[in-house]
């Protein structure tokens, strides 16, 4: 058995602590990457793997060792490093003849591997050689895609879905707009995919609206995609599903329109009409009647 899944009571209250975050809840933390070199990793790789884990921080790992593995093969050593990293996604890279400039990305689910695309490096400009001005770290980006391909093709669709859980960062209440400040473009088309960064100017422009500009800041890849590993139908509902306790309560007598508009159905009490208070009249108000001093009748007036 491996170490990590033995069941260890905590002897200390920071023990304790730590198992704590990693048991599930109904809110989930912000994702975690881990970024792993490979045995054969090139220069080129080494780099792209450094930008992309100064755009990604701080919600990732660098492991700067190399590590000798093939996720296609054996994804014993990637279960290893989730379980020791607490990462759900990672970003794989390798260098050899057969397959030179080579990424894996993937996602884990329940500490196993679900999604994995293997993507080729044709083209990449890193950040050091765009000599712009940088945004600060843990800034969360906007994410554009462009291309019917993301949508028609299954595994872009897939890749599409990968990269938005990759990329989106910590979720926010609330949006200020000077903080919309990077950008995140992805084009799919001629069988590649181009990824640019770019950085958000607002400019003056005579009026409340700012006038905005987009400077590139890197990095900048030309990428194509390889291997697929997806996981099932099943296994992706399975990993889509949401617990009991975020789902909405359904509200009775409450339903809603094509367009939006909300209708509410109201249960009422049968009324007593003769306690319904009328408008008040002089002609309709009740007069005491007079008794007659012989008979004792009551004469109506006349």
């Amino acid at each position: 058995m491996d170490a990590l899944d033995r069941v260890v009571k905590p002897k200390t209250k920071r023990a304790k602590r730590f198992l704590e975050k990693r048991e599930p809840k109904l809110n989930e933390n912000t994702k975690n990457a881990m970024l792993i070199r490979g045995g054969n990793a090139n220069l080129t790789v080494t780099e792209v793997l450094k930008d992309i884990y100064a755009v990604k921080k701080p919600f990732a790992v660098m492991y700067k060792r190399k590590n000798i593995s093939r996720p296609f093969e054996d994804q014993t050593s990637l279960e290893f490093f989730s379980k020791k990293s607490d990462c759900s996604l990672f970003l794989f890279g390798s260098h050899n003849k057969k397959r030179p400039n080579n990424l894996i990305i993937g996602r884990m689910f329940d500490y196993h591997v679900l999604d994995m695309i293997e993507l080729g490096v044709e083209k990449f400009v890193s950040l050091k050689e765009i000599k712009n001005s940088k945004c600060p770290e843990g800034t969360k980006p906007m994410l554009i895609f462009a291309g019917d391909t993301f949508d028609v093709n299954e595994e872009y669709r897939r890749l599409k879905s990968l990269l938005i859980d990759f990329f989106r960062g910590p979720t926010v209440p609330s949006i200020r707009l000077a903080g919309l400040e990077y950008v995140l473009h992805f084009t799919a088309g001629h069988g590649k995919i181009y990824m640019r960064s770019y950085k958000v100017l607002l400019k003056k422009s005579g009026c409340k609206i700012p006038r905005i500009e987009l400077e590139e800041m890197g990095p900048s890849l030309d990428l194509v995609m390889r291997r697929t590993h997806l996981a099932s139908d099943d296994l992706y509902k399975l990993s889509m599903k949401q617990p009991k306790g975020l789902k909405p309560k359904k509200k009775k007598n409450i339903s809603h329109d094509a367009l939006g508009t909300t209708y509410g159905q109201i249960h009422m009490q049968k009324q007593d009409l003769s306690k319904l208070q009328t408008r008040k009249m002089k002609g309709l108000r009740k007069r005491p009647t007079k008794k007659s001093a012989e008979g004792g009748e009551a004469t109506p007036k006349k």
